[in-house]
């Protein structure tokens, strides 16, 4: 097979996205041949790529007739790709994320969206995104879920010490146990839920390291989005990956029954986080339901995973398809503060054992998820798409 891939979520950007296109694309170049239209951040103009996409898929396909498929890595490209001309007869395979399903501009929900049934497939990184399509107006048979797959190299030793830590994170002298959280502050990930309902009811050796970016003060784009109407600043927040959650974040770190139990790093090297993981007590995913937002899968659950650590997490959306219970982690009521206090303390109270469980689930992620096994997933749903126009062909 020949097949063209199409992100605007890519490397030397960092997130999940970008890592799963990365990922996908690399892996499948193992058994197909792959041309890459991606963009590059710092390198190209985002609005350009988009503007010049049509003609530049158009001068691939030119360029390289063999190309049998093309896959659009998420729902904002494919949306865009609709309006497009001169190539409907090439195959076409969309891959859809969770939030690119349920963002919620009305014209999209309602125009856009049922659209994506001209699609030749849709692949969804999870159960909840598939069903969230399908309710949406998605044809069923149109959709397979793939699952994303986990680098495998987090279940190596980390490469440093705690001890060697402490010295650029002094609070690691203070509190020797912990327990870890990691993320963009946006309202879905349910941290400031977290702050102000279930922290204040737990042990007093209970103590919170907060990974992830993290503006001490309020900037400048802040106090824009904070004086336009709600539902605006909603959608926007939402389409920007915008922090949500920051500012109630900060105000809940400056109470003072907090301020000796939370602690946030901002944003730390992999390597670190690395570390921090292996070492800490356990992983905490506290997701909430937001209207208009879903978590689609959940990758960071199972990176924790992998570096043994024991995974909590809320059982919503996608994460149900990254971490099953009692297999790779446990999960917990979404916005049930009671359950999840009597986790931590049941965590706090016997911290061997769990240490051990943790060591369990860490095995049962390392053999049920992969970046191959997903490539391969997705070399499979190209091949049967593929060998299907063929059999149509010589049919006809």
């Amino acid at each position: 097979m020949e097949i063209l891939f199409v992100s605007h979520k890519y490397p030397p950007a960092t997130g999940g996205m970008e890592k799963q296109s990365l990922e996908l694309i690399d892996g499948v170049a193992k058994h197909c041949k792959v041309h890459r239209l991606v963009y590059r951040k710092g390198e190209d103009n985002l609005l350009l790529f988009f503007l010049q996409l049509n003609r530049n898929i158009l001068h691939l396909l030119k360029e390289n007739p063999g190309i049998q498929l093309i896959h659009f890595n998420d729902g904002l490209i494919a949306a865009l790709a609709l309006f497009h001309k001169g190539y409907a007869h090439i195959k076409r395979v969309v891959t859809l994320h969770g939030l690119d399903v349920v963002f919620p501009l009305p014209y999209f929900q309602r125009y856009i969206l049922p659209k994506f049934n001209r699609y030749d497939q849709l692949i969804t990184v999870s159960r909840a995104t598939a069903e969230a399509a399908i309710l949406r107006g998605i044809a069923p048979e149109k959709i397979t879920v793939v699952k994303n797959g986990v680098e495998h190299g987090m279940a190596t030793p980390s490469p440093s010490t705690l001890a060697e830590l402490s010295l650029l994170y002094p609070v690691l002298l203070k509190h020797k146990s912990y327990m870890l959280t990691l993320g963009r502050p946006v309202k879905r990930k349910g941290f400031s839920w977290f702050l102000r309902e279930v922290v204040p009811t737990l042990p007093p050796d209970f103590h919170l390291l907060m990974v992830g970016p993290f503006e001490a003060r309020k900037s400048l784009t802040e106090r824009l989005l904070g004086l336009l109407p709600q539902k605006l600043y909603h959608l926007l927040t939402l389409f920007l990956g915008y922090p949500s959650d920051q500012g109630e974040i900060r105000k809940l770190l400056k109470q003072g029954h907090l301020q000796d139990r939370v602690t946030h790093l901002g944003k730390v090297p992999f390597a670190h986080l690395h570390t921090l993981l292996a070492h800490a007590s356990a992983f905490l995913m506290p997701n909430i339901k937001v209207s208009g937002d879903m978590e689609g899968f959940g990758l960071v659950c199972l990176e924790a995973s992998l570096s043994g650590t024991l995974v909590l997490a809320s059982d919503c959306e996608g994460i149900t398809d990254a971490i099953l219970p009692y297999k790779n982690g446990l999960l917990l009521p979404a916005g049930n503060a009671l359950a999840w206090k009597e986790q931590l303390v049941k965590v706090l109270e016997d911290p061997t054992f769990f240490k051990q469980r943790a060591l369990e689930f860490r095995d049962y992620s390392r053999q049920h998820y992969g970046w191959e096994k997903m490539a391969l997933d997705y070399v499979q749903v190209f091949q049967d798409i593929v060998q299907e126009e063929i059999n149509v062909r010589q049919v006809g």
